[in-house]
């Protein structure tokens, strides 16, 4: 079963005193199973988002105790800022991350509202997929208003908050709480310091648009429909609100956007569409600023997106790829962007003790095979020859997609090096699983052995150990011969010059299936189920047989290379 995981994004009314927003951090970090994963603070803004992730019950009691603590600490009497706001907590979302869903998680933001409401005496508003009416599932329709109006929108009926007091709690105001799916909060930063013009642009391209006139689209006459109502025309981009304003800390005005739904309109695509429409007006956009955090396949997909428009394979690295995403939409225009702190996959890493093998140098790496120590050995040292085999492959890939004269063809060499890298990719895994599955026997081994039940206990964890043990480097025998056949095809077709590099890597190919092979007989001779063995040393043998014919061919094509 996956293990559920909630993400919490609550926004504080508080971005300039830090003493404040430690409190209130410091309670988050209280509650075992919750990771704290972001603190960004907004002078301007006079606004903290913070972002956690844990267990949906632990997520729920941080968001609590941060509520509780930041209604104590923070008086909205005395709050201004240029970010819409209505109380001191004033939003606070929880998003479903894995294991559970957007059904399940408004559910617990209902019961986190209600509680809100009873022990804090704050009014509460459930919003999104939380809503009880749907005029409510709007944040900003819920917000209208800001604090200063909250006073006799408590007092109308249709405005009744789902939980807590009917009466204006003068220094906490409101909160909206809800479920929803991951927004990405982004601001693109112009060369002006025009509101008015920031916010034509983010007419433009927010899903809302603007209200429709004839003539002059900010003085003309207002074109209604039937009923009297405004007629408004939709702007370019789905699922994207925005508004523009100025950021005196940094002297400029901004498109600040929240993307709601980055499956219709990725970060990229927000991008070059504010620069577009900048460009129309006779502005520049200097680059854009990411507020909070962002998941990795959204940044890889931007990163691949301008790698693609510069035709270049994306047969890269992450690293090289988040890279070209970040230097393309100016992340690191305000202020430099930290992948290990922006991206969340990577935040919730940052500070945990990695002991893996492929985290080793390469130095360590063969000094610790040389050790004393049974593991890493064969099998994890067959697993990272496929790796190079594969990284190889993948290196001939990306020189050939921009070799001088070969321009035409450089999405046919990318795809091959993207096939490539999601082999290395693997193989690197499989260093560690080897030797997990090792570690794992050997646990296996040494469990107690005194009573009956006790031996049969400990026998068949061995053998199910010791199966495991052999399906991990058949997997490594399997995603080698995969990689071989983009080390074949780059012998074949890639640049000339690098026809060494295809052999040396369908040399370590080669020595990657055999010795796994190896591993996969010595421990099937430990095995007792002779159907199992049957079967993994059958399709051990074909693999064998399949890459000592691929490295024949592969090499009599290299030294075919060498005589031209």
């Amino acid at each position: 079963m996956e293990y559920p995981l909630i993400e919490c994004v609550p926004n504080f009314s508080e971005g300039r005193n830090m003493a404040v927003i430690k409190q209130i951090t410091d309670q988050i970090e209280s509650v075992d199973g919750v990771k704290l994963l972001n603190v960004d603070p907004g002078k301007a803004t006079n606004r903290t988002v913070v972002t956690f992730v844990g267990e949906p019950e632990a997520v729920c009691e941080a968001a609590f105790l941060a509520a509780k603590k930041a209604a104590e600490l923070i008086d909205m009497r005395k709050h201004c800022g240029e970010h819409p706001r209505f109380g001191a907590i004033d939003v606070l979302p929880l998003i479903p991350i894995k294991g559970i869903s957007i059904e399940e998680t408004a559910a617990l933001a209902t019961k986190l509202g209600q509680r809100i409401g009873e022990e804090l005496g704050i009014s509460v508003y459930l919003y999104e997929k939380s809503a009880q009416k749907e005029e409510r599932r709007n944040l900003a329709t819920v917000r209208h208003g800001e604090y200063e109006g909250l006073k006799d929108k408590l007092q109308q009926k249709e405005w009744k908050p789902d939980f807590g007091p009917c009466e204006l709690n003068e220094k906490s105001g409101a909160v909206a709480v809800g479920a929803r799916d991951f927004l990405i909060a982004y601001n693109i930063n112009l060369n002006t310091t025009s509101t008015r013009r920031a916010n034509a642009i983010a007419f433009d391209i927010r899903e809302k648009g603007r209200i429709k006139r004839i003539g002059d689209p900010l003085t003309g006459e207002i074109v209604k429909d039937e009923n009297g109502e405004p007629v408004w025309e939709p702007g370019t981009l789905k699922s994207v609100k925005a508004i523009g304003w100025f950021i005196e800390e940094y002297g400029i005005a901004q498109v600040s956007m929240n993307l709601t739904d980055i499956r219709s309109t990725p970060i990229h695509i927000a991008f070059e569409e504010a620069t577009e429409k900048a460009s129309a007006r006779g502005i520049r956009a200097t680059g854009s600023e990411l507020i909070g955090l962002i998941p990795l396949d959204a940044i890889l997909e931007a990163g691949r997106h301008f790698l693609r428009k510069q035709q270049r394979s994306v047969g890269i690295s992450d690293d090289e790829i988040i890279k070209i995403a970040i230097k393309s939409m100016g992340l690191d225009d305000l202020k430099p962007f930290d992948p290990h702190e922006k991206i969340i996959e990577y935040a919730m890493l940052k500070g945990e003790e990695q002991k893996l093998l492929v985290d080793m140098t390469v130095k360590g790496f063969v000094e610790e095979t040389a050790s004393e120590s049974v593991a890493p050995g064969g099998g994890s040292v067959a697993a990272l020859l496929g790796s190079l085999a594969a990284a190889l492959g993948t290196m001939v890939a990306n020189l050939s997609s921009h070799k001088r004269g070969w321009d035409e063809r450089w999405e046919e060499y990318s795809d091959w090096a993207v096939k490539g890298k999601k082999s290395h990719e693997r193989l690197l895994q499989l260093i560690d699983e080897d030797t997990d599955a090792f570690n794992a026997l050997m646990a296996a081994f040494s469990l107690p052995k005194d009573t009956e039940e006790e031996k049969a206990h400990r026998v068949q964890q061995i053998q199910d150990a010791t199966k495991n043990a052999a399906s991990v480097p058949l997997l490594v025998m399997r995603e080698t011969v995969k990689a071989m056949e983009t080390v074949r095809k780059m012998a074949e077709i890639g640049n000339p010059a690098s026809a060494s590099d295809a052999g040396v890597g369908i040399l370590c190919a080669r020595a990657a299936v055999l010795g796994a092979g190896l591993n996969v007989q010595t421990n099937c001779s430990s095995i007792k189920d002779a159907e199992f063995v049957e079967k993994m040393l059958q399709e051990a043998d074909e693999l064998i047989k399949l890459a000592c014919d691929i490295e024949i061919e592969v090499m009599e094509t290299v030294q075919r290379k060498f005589k031209k």
